[in-house]
């Protein structure tokens, strides 16, 4: 059947990864070191206070001298210890400073291959195509939203004039045409009723 989940991966372990893991080694024995021998001091600094109180204070002083010279030791241990720290950060930090270079030259490698695939004439030409491109998208664009060019908008201008100027020419041909003749002069007919009053004054001056 074969293996079911294929091959174990095997992770190699550099001479970089051992000095990292036996510093780390040494910084765990000093703190263990540095634990013991403060439980150590607390425990003597109250065997010391006991003896006091037992009036024992030749053994007392030497209790104390032994806690100091154990104090000093515990202030190495502390500076051994930082120095230790110190070291593990720097060597965990300079694998880290590895792999970004390591990075750098493989990003290096791949932007040398595509500067390759192209100089400066090919660009130059794919800008030109581009622009080209651009353009025509937009003259397409404007002449179906409706846009014309400063020249198209000109020869609009000059149709509309003209049409204008047929429509006013069709106005004034349709008005009537007026007479040059003087018109004659009508007289008003007179009524039979106006004409009775002048008889009846003729009649009575006879």
């Amino acid at each position: 059947m074969g293996m079911l989940f294929g091959k174990p991966k095997v992770t190699r372990i550099t001479d970089h990864d051992r000095a990292v893991l036996q510093m780390k080694q040494q910084r765990d024995t000093l703190k263990r070191y540095q634990q013991r021998v403060e439980k150590l001091l607390e425990s003597e600094r109250e065997l010391a206070k006991r003896l006091l109180s037992e009036n024992k204070r030749e053994k007392a002083k030497l209790l104390l001298r032994k806690k100091k010279y154990q104090t000093e030791q515990l202030e190495r241990t502390e500076a051994s210890l930082d120095t230790v720290e110190k070291l593990i950060q720097d060597l965990e930090y300079t694998q880290i400073e590895i792999k970004v270079i390591e990075g750098l030259k493989v990003g290096n490698v791949a932007l040398k291959k595509a500067n390759e695939l192209f100089n400066i004439e090919d660009i130059e030409q794919l800008l030109d195509e581009t622009k080209e491109g651009i353009d025509k998208q937009k003259e397409i664009t404007d002449l179906l939203s409706g846009a014309l060019s400063s020249e198209d908008e000109e020869a609009v201008e000059a149709e509309l004039n003209d049409l204008i100027a047929v429509e006013h020419q069709k106005a004034i041909d349709v008005l009537p045409t007026v007479p040059s003749d003087e018109l004659p002069v009508t007289v008003p007919e007179t009524k039979e009723e106006d004409k009775l009053p002048t008889k009846k004054i003729a009649l009575e001056a006879q």
